[in-house]
């Protein structure tokens, strides 16, 4: 996976698996970098711009400190679509009621003796 990335030193090495591992993390999620860098609350959606915030974090606290802000940004996006489904459930339901509504409202315009 990422083997031998050590706090000590950021290489092109540690750079390139980092980019392989959030691609295919990206890929597993059916997220795109676009959506991580937003999650991120970067400026620029753009591999560079991505990879230098991690850089920070990684001089800062090594793979743990990435590890644990793409762990938050997961637990984000779960939370989210929690949230998506019970937003579409409810827009259904009220949607559907509000069908049902303006049908009963038609029929009742209609007189059915003619």
């Amino acid at each position: 996976m990422v083997p031998n990335m050590n706090k000590d030193r950021w290489s092109k090495k540690t750079e390139e698996d980092l980019i392989i591992l959030i691609k295919d993390w990206l890929r597993q999620t059916g997220k795109t970098q676009s959506e991580l860098c937003q999650s991120l609350n970067l400026p620029s959606a753009r591999m560079p711009n991505l990879i230098d915030s991690l850089k920070k974090d990684y001089n800062s606290g090594g793979i743990p400190k990435i590890a644990a802000r793409l762990c938050e940004v997961e637990e984000l996006w779960a939370n989210d679509k929690a949230g998506e489904r019970k937003e579409r459930l409810e827009l259904n339901s009220s949607g559907q009621l509000d069908l049902l509504d303006e049908i009963c409202d038609d029929l009742s315009k209609i007189n059915f003796n003619n």
